[in-house]
Formats: structure tokens, C-alpha cells, sequence
């Protein structure tokens, strides 16, 4: 899979059979940017995919060891969905690189945030390393892209209201 897909103003590649790379542009300052991917009070407020979702867990420990947790919940009565990591690097308001765990028998993936401002405007480049393209595929299956520009509507909202 070596193609591209846009979605608005995100756009989904694929460098290798590993990576899903993720890029999307917003009228946002890079140190704003940073903030909303690395406090908790923004990150809770726009990462939650599909409508109905609610993260009442957002850890985040920002520094090279330190750990993060993140629990999704949909409704009122929907089972949690958790995920958690440790960051590798922390380069503000650059670069972020993390490992992510879903648990159970989702294997441990590796992701690098790398942000670049210009005009005003910060392009936003995800990149996920998967152990297999196997695990890759299986991860897109799921709807991660549709889930991911879900989110990115709402981080453009978010952002527009911090402004």
C-alpha cells in the first residue's frame, strides 16, 4: 500500500508496508499546536474519534521516560477503551516520539509527531511505525482514519476557539 488518500485539509500515505504517516495542516501557531497534543486538558478535549466519546483519563508524564495513559469511554455505559506509552523524545514544540499499547494482543507501535510552522500555519506530520505489515493492516481496518479525521475536526475547532 503505497498510496495517499485527503480527507479536507489531513492527508494519509503510506511510506513503507509499516508506517500509516499522517499529515494535516492548521491555522495555528506551532507552540499552540504542541500545547493541544501535549496537556491534558486539550488533548481530552479533541482526540475521541467517532461522536459519543469521552476521555475521563489523560496522564501525560511529557519527558523522555516518562509515561502516558489515555482512557476512552463511549456513553454513559460503554465499556473503556485504554491506551498508553512511554515518550522517547520530547523536542518542543518539534518533535514528540512515543511508543503506544492498546494491550491484549495489539502489538506495541511506535509514533513520531513533528510539527513546522510557517506563516502562522503548523503542518502536523504523525507517523506510525507497526512491527508488521500485517499489524499495520489490521490497525487500519479498524477505521483508524476516519476515526483520526474525526479528531483532526475537532483539534481545528479547539484551536480556533484558543485563538
Amino acid at each position: 500500500m503505497t498510496t495517499a488518500a485527503r480527507t479536507g485539509n489531513t492527508e494519509f500515505s503510506y511510506p513503507s508496508d509499516r508506517e500509516v504517516r499522517v499529515t494535516h495542516e492548521v491555522d495555528a501557531p506551532q507552540a499552540l499546536v504542541w500545547d493541544v497534543h501535549t496537556r491534558p486538558e486539550h488533548v481530552s478535549r479533541w482526540m475521541l474519534g467517532p461522536d459519543g466519546w469521552t476521555m475521563p483519563v489523560c496522564e501525560i508524564d511529557l519527558r523522555p521516560g516518562g509515561r502516558w495513559h489515555w482512557v476512552w469511554r463511549k456513553g454513559e455505559t460503554g465499556g473503556p477503551m485504554e491506551m498508553d506509552g512511554e515518550y522517547r523524545e520530547v523536542d518542543a514544540p518539534r518533535r514528540l516520539v512515543n511508543t503506544e499499547n492498546w494491550g491484549g494482543d495489539w502489538p506495541e507501535t511506535l509514533t513520531t509527531l513533528e510539527l513546522s510552522e510557517s506563516g502562522g500555519r503548523t503542518t502536523l506530520t504523525t507517523t506510525v511505525l507497526y512491527p508488521s505489515r500485517e499489524a499495520r493492516d489490521r490497525a487500519l481496518a479498524t477505521g483508524m482514519n476516519e476515526g483520526w479525521t474525526m479528531s483532526y475536526a475537532r483539534l481545528d475547532d479547539l484551536l480556533t476557539s484558543l485563538r
